[in-house]
């Protein structure tokens, strides 16, 4: 049956939704009918891809799920086509909301029975905010335990190591290894260069095959793009979620 992709972090400003935007293009460069929706009540940023089949849906009110407007979502993910994919990106600020009331009512189960498989993705970053990534991550672990875990690392914002040690050798990730499914760690490069080029690709909304196609593309910014693609490509296929 389908395959859904829950995109969950509880730290804002980390990549989240950049994540969302590249696991859309990767799956459906492999050939995936993928349709997705974004929950973020804040920053609906798959929402602006308009070359994207996505799908805004404010799942919150007053701080809580809306029930009904939950319903909406979870009618869709039930009957999602055999052999599909869908993308659920999550804000920040429904995090704990989403995650408390996925959980509480089983619903998990529900999509299981049907007969479609689900993972969940977060992100942990460098820098200042690798602490809370790490504190999402861990409860996300905490509250779906049967669930597997895709942990995407991007150390755009700095190193992911504490005290000269990698992810793999943090307490986290010995924890909990048995519910990663899969590490996927985005390419780092110069900030100056491919960092500048995805910022601008990002803010033009447009997908890494419209920027590598582009005819006011300069041929460097087009190398570094394709080069970029190619290695999110193989990190995802290597993933084993396709």
């Amino acid at each position: 049956m389908a395959t859904i992709h829950f995109i969950l972090q509880g730290k804002g400003g980390v990549g989240k939704s950049m994540i969302a935007v590249m696991l859309y293009q990767t799956l459906r460069h492999f050939g995936k009918d993928v349709t997705a929706y974004d929950t973020d009540p804040v920053n609906a940023t798959l929402t602006s891809f308009k070359v994207f089949n996505v799908t805004s849906l404010d799942v919150m009110k007053d701080g809580n799920i809306d029930p009904r407007k939950f319903d909406v979502l979870l009618e869709a993910l039930v009957n999602a086509p055999g052999e599909s994919h869908v993308i659920v990106d999550n804000g920040a600020s429904s995090f704990i909301a989403l995650g408390a009331y996925l959980s509480e009512n089983d619903f998990l189960s529900l999509l299981e029975e049907q007969g479609h498989r689900v993972f969940f993705h977060s992100i942990v970053t460098g820098g200042q905010a690798l602490g809370d990534t790490i504190q999402g991550l861990a409860r996300m672990a905490l509250g779906f335990p049967a669930s597997p875990i895709v942990v995407w690392l991007n150390p755009f914002f700095g190193d992911i190591a504490i005290d000269g040690k990698g992810f793999e050798e943090f307490k986290i990730y010995k924890d909990y290894s048995s519910q990663f499914h899969a590490l996927i760690e985005l390419p780092l490069g110069n900030k100056a260069l491919i960092g500048k080029d995805l910022e601008e690709l990002f803010a033009r909304r447009q997908s890494f095959e419209a920027g590598i196609n582009g005819s006011s593309t300069s041929i460097a910014v087009k190398a570094r793009l394709r080069r970029y693609w190619n290695q999110i490509l193989s990190c995802v296929e290597q993933a084993d979620i396709l």
